[in-house]
């Protein structure tokens, strides 16, 4: 019996390009995700814990925590598969604005763009820099920035 290699799911470095989109997935905010990531992360600010404190905040309600947010894009961006067993390194989170809150029911998605492709021989791959737009349903932005990613060649 001869042992077979299966390619991984994700894209090489050189099926990359400059403009190039992706759309996520959508995934909706529950009360359980807050109440489970205040528990992970510590932050048991009362905006995203204490219902009768939030009600008489600026934003009416509870809010999920922004890094929850941004976790749970991540999460939808490595579930598209793009970076499945490609991916070598995540290299840096940069200019991440929190521009609207999620509450708990919205449902976000994730619009994905390459910003920039650059050839990393020596390690193996390259680095891109993608653009992520997260949107809730309505279409508007309630977070975004661009991250940097070390991505592995393509073999041989």
């Amino acid at each position: 019996m001869s042992e077979t290699q299966s390619r991984p799911r994700g894209m090489y470095f050189e099926e990359f390009t400059v403009g190039q989109r992706i759309f996520t997935a959508g995934r909706t905010i529950t009360e359980s995700d807050i109440v489970s990531f205040a528990g992970l992360s510590g932050d048991y600010n009362q905006i995203h814990t204490d219902s009768v404190y939030a009600d008489q905040s600026p934003f009416g309600q509870r809010v999920a925590h922004g890094l929850l947010g941004l976790s749970i894009a991540s999460g939808l961006v490595v579930q598209t598969g793009m970076m499945e067993g490609t991916i070598l390194a995540f290299r840096e989170i940069a200019e991440w604005k929190f521009i609207q809150p999620i509450y708990i029911g919205d449902t976000i998605h994730v619009e994905v763009e390459v910003l920039e492709t650059k050839d990393l021989r020596r390690l193996g791959g390259g680095a891109i820099v993608i653009s992520l737009d997260v949107r809730k349903q309505s279409g508007e932005t309630v977070m975004k920035g661009s991250w940097k990613a070390l991505i592995s060649s393509r073999p041989g």
